[in-house]
């Protein structure tokens, strides 16, 4: 099993940058593609961006693409999300998933993933 951590969230005003940061732990991160979820209050957990386990295909959702970026470095068993240009609806909890690589690329579901962190609090003030 994989064990996940995020960090890097915090309080930024609108406009500013912010990039969080997933480690893994507990299995070899060169297996599982991964993703950013988010979930703000009172709404239900939305797919931000994943990555494929070699870092080859990359997909976002269309509220986050040009603003947002998502990266890994496998020597460093840690995966990315830059996000620039944040608005206050990107608010919210912020999680990685993970799950063991297929060949048909990202997904976008929650479901998909049987790996998740604790989540890391994003706000962005306007």
């Amino acid at each position: 099993q994989v064990q996940l951590v995020e960090s890097g969230g915090g309080l930024v005003q609108a406009g500013g940058s912010l990039r969080l940061s997933c480690a893994a732990s507990g299995r070899t991160f060169s297996n599982y593609d991964m993703g950013w979820f988010r979930q703000a209050p009172g709404k239900e957990r939305e797919f931000v961006a994943a990555i494929t386990w070699s870092g080859g295909n990359t997909n976002y959702a269309d509220s986050v693409k040009g603003r947002f970026t998502i990266s890994r470095d496998n020597a460093k068993n840690t995966m990315y999300l830059q996000m620039n240009k944040l608005k206050s609806e990107d608010t919210g909890v912020y999680y990685c998933a993970a799950r063991f690589r297929y060949s048909v690329g990202t997904s976008a579901y929650t479901n998909d993933y049987p790996y998740w962190g604790q989540g890391t609090q994003v706000t962005v003030s306007s």
